[in-house]
């Protein structure tokens, strides 16, 4: 039984984007018929929760507070400017990055 799959064969590209309307029904629909089965609402489930856990172990995942606490840690840091008709590349040489 697979319960992840689209119920449409797409004829073309733009067919093949599903709205998220569509994904949520879709998504409601393939639950209805796991939940009939005890079995298979358990491995859901588990899935479920390994996916969330994963979500959470986001390095990049961040509060508003922790986001402009680090953008305020930056300001305070060094600035760099570009001189007037000076390349990038000029910049990041009289830095040392290059």
């Amino acid at each position: 039984m697979s319960f992840f799959f689209c119920n449409f064969a797409p004829q073309n590209r733009k067919e093949a984007i599903m709205t998220a309307l569509q994904l949520n029904a879709e998504l409601y629909r393939n639950l209805a018929l796991i939940a009939e089965d005890e079995t298979m609402y358990d491995k859901l489930v588990k899935y479920v929760r390994r996916l969330a856990k994963q979500m959470t172990n986001d390095p990049t995942l961040m509060s508003k507070e922790e986001y402009f606490q680090r953008l305020d840690e930056a300001e305070k840091g060094p600035k760099y400017k570009m001189l007037p008709n000076e390349s990038l590349d000029d910049m990041l040489t009289r830095l040392g990055y290059v």
